[in-house]
């Protein structure tokens, strides 16, 4: 399972940890990935993603599950999420039309 956040491509970085007599030494940033089941109204079904904690509060700010997978970009999104961005827009679709 990777550190990577399904939404918006969150990684892990590389840095250092820097002692009392600053001798660098390599360590990681792991993103605080947690497991959510998010419910999409257009589908009406649940779906389980682990995305960070900075993810959870865009789906909030975006206005919802749904519309955070329509705004968000197919280069940041995890295949899972791009299959669930392209059946909403089909729903959506052949709903309005």
């Amino acid at each position: 399972m990777s550190r990577r956040c399904e939404l918006t491509a969150k990684a892990p970085l590389v840095g250092h940890k820097v002692s009392h007599s600053n001798i660098k030494t390599k360590r990681r940033f792991l993103p605080n990935l947690v497991n959510v089941t998010f419910v999409s109204e257009t589908l009406s079904s649940s779906v389980r993603f682990r995305v960070s904690t900075h993810a959870l509060r865009s789906v909030d700010h975006r206005g919802g599950f749904d519309a955070f997978l329509l705004k968000a970009r197919d280069s940041e999104l995890s295949p899972k999420a791009i299959e669930l961005k392209r059946q909403i827009q089909k729903k959506q679709a052949a709903k309005a039309g």
